[in-house]
């Protein structure tokens, strides 16, 4: 039995970059898929873990902190499974990756030069959540502000004054932090 030129011509079309492209996004879908619910389990048990024996507190910050990283996690995750999905379907039309990966450079150099406090800000609040500063609830005393934390990022912690002013601070603006909520040692 002899296959119709026409259905052999959309076969063999088919079985080039479309095939391709659909195995990408299914491995990429997989990736996030597979590695989302590793990074929660891994998150679940650094949570529920006793680590440092002592008040039920700490167990509840740490979970916390334990679910905030593990959403930094997942995002990032997510974002370099799809950038490098994005590139390798990008190659499948012809497309020559060459220039653009070295427009990117160029281009990611002036935006970290640009972005050097959001970077800060970043990098100084993943500390501020590893050291276990403060967490939300805390009665801390930053800056000039004295209050109340409501929420804790990475980029910015937001405290309620004693007057009832809501401040954002930014963590790379934090150079030194009283917290009056933590137990002594």
């Amino acid at each position: 039995m002899k296959i119709n030129q026409h259905i052999q011509n959309v076969y063999n079309w088919f079985s080039g970059a479309p095939l391709h492209i659909l195995v990408i996004v299914v491995v990429a879908f997989l990736f996030q898929t597979f590695g989302g619910r590793a990074i929660t389990r891994a998150m679940d048990r650094i949570a529920t873990a006793d680590f440092v024996p002592g008040p039920q507190r700490t167990v509840a910050r740490q979970k916390e902190r334990a679910r905030t990283l593990g959403s930094i996690l997942k995002s990032t995750l997510n974002g370099t499974v799809w950038v490098i999905a994005s590139a390798m379907m990008l190659s499948e039309f012809g497309l020559n990756l060459g220039p653009i990966i070295a427009s990117a450079g160029v281009i990611g150099v002036a935006l970290g030069l640009g972005a050097q406090t959001i970077v800060r800000d970043i990098l100084a609040g993943i500390f501020m959540l590893v050291e276990d500063q403060y967490g939300v609830g805390d009665d801390i005393e930053v800056l000039e502000v004295k209050g109340t934390v409501e929420t804790v990022g990475l980029r910015i912690t937001t405290v309620r004054s004693t007057d009832g002013t809501l401040w954002y601070i930014r963590n790379g603006e934090v150079l030194k932090v009283g917290n009056r909520s933590q137990p002594k040692k």
